[in-house]
């Protein structure tokens, strides 16, 4: 199969990729020619890139089937159709087949030479292979617009995801990162997600690690991952929590399942890392609201923050909420939330000095520790995708250094 044909650019998370990817396989047998944009909405600056990106494309390739798909052409499909060649294909149909065909017959590229001429975008390179286990949301959370555009939440197959990781390692990814919207809610068959990681780390013992990404903290899963990960190290001890917020008040208004008390008791398994999503600036979020999300950060030290100001999404309760905060004061709190990760993560460095660490090798000698932390190595250059011990030497820009045991 001859990918090359099917140039392909994803926005958002790293399930969006892994779809576009999928799309990619699927149009490569059938079409001689064509480019795949996949959207995001998940902010209004997501949206705006997507759309920026498709307007620059149909301008450069005036004979390139430009399919467009995601959550910002799904939730604004006529943004996008208004754009020359452009083909909207919405997300309960991005991976139809049939939708793309019938879809690209319609459009004047079908009487047309296809042709790309200008497409610059390199297809990264990566050491570990991400499976999808899931997609959708049963939830409510009032800021949350992916749900609406992806649905309830569909749990896959074992069968399916057995199949996919099998042939991971058959083609050397030792590490896999089982991934979704929702990846907590997965069941399907009478399994559940913990029990899904303990079947495919039996079923497949080639896997040497296996991740997890975001997860729910109101997730009693989470509680069986952790069992889990004492028992069998290939369930790297790396746990990255939906926090959203460390104030109850504000969690409540978010209608987030989960409270302080229990992030804190989750927390309290030091032999786990964890990490956090934090929205900045929820509408009614006073500086006293702040203050208890920083104190929360402090007191319990994850050691990565991903914090990004609230963007009110059309069509979710947030957007009508009283007391929207000025998005420069959310900006602030962004900065003050991400100097508090980084002081975090580099007290947890500091304890790692000359200790010895498993890692993932990923291109030009750098590796992922269990910890999700970049090493770059000393020495002689080692293959991706290897897994191998390194020590842990130095610290350098919140980077770890190190060299082979």
């Amino acid at each position: 199969m001859q990918e090359k044909n099917i140039k392909t650019l994803s926005f958002g998370c790293r399930l969006n990729a892994l779809e576009t990817e999928k799309i990619q396989m699927m149009l490569s047998p059938v079409l001689s020619c064509a480019i795949v944009i996949n959207t995001c909405a998940v902010t209004a600056e997501a949206e705006r890139q997507s759309a920026q990106a498709v307007r620059k494309l149909a301008r450069e390739n005036e004979n390139a089937p430009i399919f467009v798909t995601g959550c910002a052409a799904t939730r604004n499909p006529g943004l996008f159709s208004e754009i020359p060649n452009t083909i909207v294909i919405d997300n309960k149909e991005k991976m139809n087949l049939d939708a793309y065909s019938a879809a690209f017959a319609k459009s004047p590229c079908y009487k047309t030479a296809p042709e790309i001429k200008k497409f610059h975008k390199s297809e990264p390179k990566l050491s570990k292979k991400f499976i999808q286990i899931q997609n959708g949301c049963n939830h409510s959370c009032t800021y949350c617009v992916t749900r609406l555009l992806r649905g309830k939440s569909e749990s896959f197959s074992y069968e399916t995801i057995l199949n996919e990781a099998q042939t991971s390692v058959s083609d050397g990814f030792f590490e896999i990162v089982l991934t979704g919207v929702d990846i907590a809610s997965y069941f399907d068959n009478q399994i559940f997600l913990s029990d899904l990681c303990e079947k495919l780390l039996n079923d497949v013992p080639e896997i040497k690690r296996l991740r997890l990404s975001s997860m729910d903290p109101a997730s009693p899963e989470i509680t069986k991952i952790i069992e889990l990960m004492k028992t069998d190290s290939r369930l790297l001890p790396h746990i990255h929590l939906s926090m959203q917020s460390g104030s109850n008040s504000i969690l409540t208004a978010m209608r987030r399942r989960h409270t302080a008390e229990i992030v804190k008791k989750i927390m309290q398994n030091k032999f786990i890392s964890f990490s956090w999503d934090i929205i900045c600036g929820f509408p009614g979020e006073t500086p006293e609201l702040f203050e208890e999300t920083a104190d929360l950060a402090r007191e319990l030290l994850p050691i990565k923050i991903h914090a990004f100001p609230f963007s009110a999404r059309p069509d979710t309760v947030a957007a009508t909420l009283a007391e929207q905060i000025d998005r420069n004061i959310s900006k602030k709190r962004v900065k003050i939330i991400s100097e508090i990760a980084d002081e975090n993560k580099l007290e947890f460095m500091k304890s790692k000095i000359g200790t010895v660490s498993q890692v993932l090798v990923e291109e030009n000698n750098t590796a992922r520790t269990p910890d999700d932390i970049e090493i770059k190595i000393k020495g002689d250059k080692i293959l991706a995708k290897t897994v191998c011990d390194l020590k842990i030497t130095n610290i350098s820009d919140l980077h770890f250094v190190g060299e082979i045991c």
